[in-house]
């Protein structure tokens, strides 16, 4: 199972809502060939590590595609860039964020790409939506099932917005 991380916490003169950020960058993967499989309801999470900047929107998708983790990755940041995505600094505030969290049963580390993503098992805006939409899914390196990470979440905040 592929699965990407989608997420907002700006809005832009271009995108008014958040949510309109996500959904769009979703589309933009779809006119790239890539198969939306399924999407996580909306969540609304606080940022991490805690800081001033408004709330995130965010959810899963679980996708195919024909290209390999690394051309993947190359896409998702070509589409960042392309929705106006500026980064000026580690965790700061931003109109997409598109995250590679699984491919598969790949084990990755390199400077680029990690595989499956390193934080995913300590992020509620990650744990909740893969709940949702792969109950059985287990992570590839410890084997451990999604819905076991569920207690390490619990002290993090999050509301489900929309399906």
């Amino acid at each position: 199972m592929i699965i990407i991380g989608v997420g907002s916490n700006l809005t832009s003169e271009i995108f008014r809502s958040k949510q309109e950020a996500c959904e769009t960058s979703i589309e933009l993967l779809k006119e790239n060939n890539i198969e939306i499989i399924s999407k996580s309801s909306w969540y609304e999470t606080a940022p991490i590590p805690s800081s001033l900047q408004p709330n995130f929107i965010n959810g899963l998708i679980s996708v195919n595609t024909q290209l390999n983790s690394l051309n993947l990755l190359k896409l998702l940041l070509r589409i960042e860039l392309q929705m106006g995505r500026v980064r000026t600094g580690k965790n700061a505030a931003r109109i997409i964020d598109l995250d590679l969290i699984a491919f598969n049963k790949e084990k990755i580390e390199t400077k680029t790409l990690t595989l499956p993503h390193p934080k995913l098992t300590q992020r509620a805006f990650v744990v909740i939506p893969l709940i949702e939409i792969a109950p059985k899914w287990r992570h590839p390196v410890t084997g451990t099932k999604i819905i076991e990470f569920r207690k390490m979440v619990s002290d993090q905040r999050i509301r489900k917005l929309s399906e």
